[in-house]
């Protein structure tokens, strides 16, 4: 996190490939609750770049280019890494996953506490990535 005018800015961007970044903008909204910042389409009518938010963070996402390393985790048959989005309390986790859940999201952890005092669930996106959502909050040093 980098500080200017006496605010936190954010400093990472998980930047992620589907196949059909329009379905996967859609389901995002829907399922778990992003909002478009910016959707920029190329003339094919894939995304070149998107960017969500979500509790006032935000993600980066496109369409999968053959001529870029950035794979959909369905091209690779696993998903090779996870989202970790922290909220504010257990209850905010539960209320995600019931979000989630009624949306038909594939859930793939049910919520369950951890033994480093987290509230966490995760689900699979319909391509394969994995978003776990908890009430962990890393601090830096």
């Amino acid at each position: 996190m980098s500080s200017t005018s006496g605010y936190s800015a954010q400093t990472f961007y998980p930047a992620l490939r589907y196949r059909d970044a329009k379905a996967a903008i859609a389901w995002l909204k829907a399922a778990l609750g992003f909002t478009e910042h910016a959707v920029h389409e190329n003339k094919d009518g894939s995304i070149a770049h998107a960017e969500l938010a979500l509790n006032g963070n935000m993600i980066m996402l496109g369409s999968v280019k053959e001529d870029l390393v950035g794979k959909s985790a369905r091209d690779v048959g696993a998903a090779t890494s996870t989202v970790y989005v922290a909220l504010d309390s257990a209850a905010d986790v539960e209320a995600q996953y019931r979000r989630a859940a009624s949306s038909s999201a594939s859930i793939v952890r049910e919520p369950n506490d951890t033994d480093y005092g987290s509230r966490e669930f995760a689900v699979s996106d319909p391509e394969g990535h994995i978003w776990t959502f908890g009430s962990y909050r890393p601090q830096s040093p």
